[in-house]
């Protein structure tokens, strides 16, 4: 048993590194977190020019942080609301207000155009901004139709530009990335199932009025559920998927009918399989806007994360990750991690590499999100 112990330690070294080896051999009380030392992430120079269109989530600021952590310059940026323009400004006040997205897609200095404009008019944007000669990445879901899906491949076909999405529950979260890591090195073994969970808190109070609207935003399964379609197909390693059953509801709020607040799903592909379960039921009395959470199944053992909070314990944050093989259960701190994402898409491009996210993947994605919504059983439960 010592023999193997000291193997397995080995192994881990060698494949991922002395700081992650660390992270899951070092000894700790039970429940108690790894005492390691964050790294900053300092902005890389500016490398590229980029602008932001369209700020009708509040994700954009994320994705204008990743270009800029990334060596992005933000340049220009474009709202038709004057008051999430007003927003936008005082929090990037080193970019300048244009008064038409013209002025953005015509500049020769700008290469890349970010979006969380409403969720249907983000593929219709990022067309015009690849037929521009310029990159996009868009917030999820940055495709809401299979018509939009066909035509965003064929103009990105065309004009050989990035279609980027940004499905952040992975590529902005430290534990997923980590798991990213760790599931390639072997620690679990070969990835069987994933099961993804992303509830939400509705705020009805706070949300715009295409929050309501089913054609606007998308659907549950379109939206919500693109994460978890992501994280699928990432984690299983599968380039060929297909939806086995979906379905969708609206449980709890008569008073908007377009509003779908329950989604589930099975998916299969290639590489493993998966659960997908949505909502909007997260309670006022969570500390956070959901209990997300990611278990990885592997033939050698399961990683899970606990994306933004962990209930079961007195640590703060997010990004909690729990690793279990043959040997322990051990809890990876996670907060050294470094987010690649900018920096690989900024990468992508200067040098024309899918480093950040291979092309086929995102439409992937997407296409699956979309497929499941709209095959979806609509169902109603008793009162």
């Amino acid at each position: 048993m010592a023999r193997q112990r000291a193997d397995r330690r080995q192994f881990l070294q060698t494949s991922i590194g002395t700081a992650a080896a660390a992270a899951l051999t070092a000894a700790r009380p039970q429940g108690a977190s790894a005492a390691i030392q964050v790294k900053a992430e300092v902005p890389k120079a500016p490398r590229i020019g980029f602008a932001a269109i369209g700020m009708n989530h509040g994700h954009i600021y994320g994705q204008t942080e990743a270009v800029i952590r990334g060596g992005g310059e933000l340049v220009a940026f474009f709202a038709k609301e004057p008051d999430l323009a007003e927003a936008y400004a005082k929090r990037f006040p080193q970019a300048r207000l244009v008064k038409d997205e013209r002025e953005i897609l015509e500049d020769p200095k700008i290469q890349l155009v970010v979006s969380a404009a409403i969720a249907n008019e983000r593929a219709p944007l990022g067309i015009r901004v690849m037929r521009s000669g310029k990159d996009f990445m868009a917030d999820k879901p940055g495709i809401t139709t299979l018509e939009q899906l066909a035509e965003v491949r064929k103009v990105q076909a065309e004009t050989k530009r990035i279609y980027s999405i940004c499905y952040s529950e992975r590529l902005e979260n430290r534990a997923t990335v980590k798991a990213g890591e760790l599931v390639k090195a072997g620690a679990i073994g070969k990835v069987v199932q994933t099961v993804g969970l992303g509830p939400h808190r509705t705020n009805l109070k706070t949300r715009p009025g295409w929050f309501f609207v089913r054609e606007q935003y998308g659907g549950i399964l379109c939206d919500i559920a693109s994460h978890q379609f992501d994280q699928f197909l990432y984690f299983t390693n599968s380039t060929k998927a297909d939806v086995v059953a979906s379905q969708v509801a609206n449980v709890n709020h008569p008073q908007y009918p377009g509003l779908e607040d329950f989604g589930d799903a099975m998916v299969r592909g290639d590489g493993g399989s998966g659960y997908i379960r949505v909502d909007w039921f997260t309670p006022d009395g969570l500390k956070t806007w959901g209990d997300g959470r990611l278990t990885i199944l592997g033939t050698d053992g399961f990683i899970e994360i606990r994306k933004n909070i962990d209930i079961a314990s007195e640590r703060e944050g997010g990004s909690h990750l729990f690793l279990v093989d043959k040997m322990e259960t051990r809890y990876v701190d996670c907060k050294d991690v470094v987010l690649p994402y900018g920096q690989q898409l900024v990468d992508d491009v200067l040098h024309r590499t899918e480093t950040a996210m291979p092309q086929a993947h995102c439409f992937l994605a997407m296409e699956l999100a979309i497929r499941a919504q709209a095959n979806a059983q609509k169902v109603s439960f008793k009162a």
